[in-house]
């Protein structure tokens, strides 16, 4: 089980991610290019997060990690205008996966998972807006948590912050059903779809990667619209 220790030793990770940054790219380029939609959109055991309209005519599916600087980007500064653009006006609807790649990333999953309930699940009629926010914020804030010399006093002040208690937080780090889920839900994306690197997105089964501009995003988007 995840601890307090793992908040601390996932930081030795980071540098591996960091390292070889062209590598899994490079590999995913010779992927396919388009995945079965159907197979796509069934959700993982915690169920699917996301903003926008269930029927929108384009979905798009991230799958992120909390620790990658590319995907921070887009959070910060990509997905606001997207967001203004396509989410807000009932075209696009995103739906938002966790790619854990170090034990720090799984951990800081783990605790965004639990602002949605102590099992982590994302049911019907579960208030989704406190994972987003508290996602938005470990994005925003990545360089001082992800980055900086104590990553387990930025993360328990970030949580208590959005409401968490000391003791939800250490019974959510100690919750090996929501970790295996978790693990679950990369390994499936890795094996399923070829995901190896992060952000990586499929607009309505297609393949697109990294943090592009929006109007790289709007290249793709637009033509799936209806007239």
């Amino acid at each position: 089980m995840l601890s307090r220790r793992h908040i601390i030793e996932g930081t030795a990770a980071l540098g591996l991610v960091a390292a070889f940054p062209g590598l899994a790219l490079a590999q995913r380029r010779a992927a396919a290019e388009t995945v079965d939609v159907a197979q796509l959109m069934q959700p993982g055991p915690l169920g699917d997060v996301s903003i926008g309209k269930a029927d929108a005519p384009v979905t798009i599916v991230e799958y992120a990690s909390l620790t990658c600087g590319h995907c921070a980007t887009f959070h910060t500064t990509i997905l606001p205008e997207l967001k203004k653009k396509y989410v807000e006006t009932g075209k696009v609807r995103l739906v938002f996966r966790e790619f854990a790649l170090n034990q720090l990333d799984a951990a800081v999953y783990m605790l965004t998972r639990c602002m949605l309930g102590a099992d982590g699940k994302a049911g019907e009629g579960v208030d989704q807006s406190r994972y987003f926010a508290l996602i938005e914020v470990f994005f925003q804030q990545q360089r001082t948590w992800a980055f900086g010399g104590n990553p387990l006093e930025a993360v328990t002040a970030i949580t208590r912050q959005a409401g968490m208690t000391q003791a939800q937080f250490e019974a959510c780090l100690n919750n090996q059903a929501i970790l295996d889920a978790l693990n679950t839900t990369r390994e499936r994306a890795s094996t399923a779809f070829g995901v190896e690197s992060t952000p990586t997105f499929f607009i309505n089964g297609r393949r697109f990667l990294g943090a592009q501009p929006a109007a790289e995003f709007s290249k793709v988007i637009d033509p799936l619209l209806p007239a």
